[in-house]
């Protein structure tokens, strides 16, 4: 692995793992806007300044790794292309049937179903997933790294997620949360 950023634009580079969100996002859109209103944290969940920054950086930091997967060459036919395109395809995955559960499920309801029964935020799971599977298909050390800043900004928007799907669902979300793993993997009592 290179330290030193490929820069080519091509047919084969890492924004065909990437372009598989802009399919996700109009599913979501062309959707009832009950649902369309939910993939936003409200108004009156008072951000403070810190939870305000790392909600734009992680917009800006996923923004930027879009962008820069025009730019780097899937490596084909070696191990790092098969290792990310695993990761890729589990993340897609994820993500097609989180947005599927997501769609169908009624607003008024926390979302328990499907790959929200293995994860409180498979979305941002699968984003991960893809992202980290794209930075190790192109051997991008600099894509990785990006991926691993903007997952610690969706660590904080899932903290905010959760605060506000207590504040709405009481008890119910509560008990949620002690049966589902934030990311995946063990659930504690009380998950913070």
């Amino acid at each position: 692995m290179s330290l030193t950023p490929v820069f080519k634009i091509g047919i084969w580079n890492g924004w065909i793992f990437m372009c598989v969100f802009l399919l996700q996002i109009p599913a979501i859109m062309l959707s009832d806007r009950r649902i369309r209103k939910k993939t936003h944290v409200p108004d009156e969940a008072r951000r403070n300044n810190i939870e305000r920054y790392m909600g734009m950086m992680g917009n800006v930091i996923w923004f930027l790794a879009l962008g820069y997967s025009v730019f780097l060459p899937l490596r084909l036919n070696t191990i790092w292309f098969f290792m990310g395109l695993t990761l890729f395809i589990v993340g897609t995955l994820f993500m097609a049937i989180a947005t599927v559960n997501f769609i169908t499920t009624s607003p008024d309801h926390v979302i328990k179903k499907g790959v929200y029964h293995i994860s409180r935020h498979p979305m941002y799971l699968a984003t991960i997933l893809i992202c980290l599977g794209t930075g190790i298909a192109t051997v991008s050390w600099l894509f990785i790294l990006i991926c691993i800043l903007m997952t610690l900004c969706f660590h904080q928007e899932a903290l905010i997620e959760e605060r506000v799907c207590l504040h709405q669902y009481g008890d119910i979300y509560q008990e949620y949360i002690n049966r589902t793993p934030r990311w995946i993997g063990f659930t504690k009592k009380h998950d913070k």
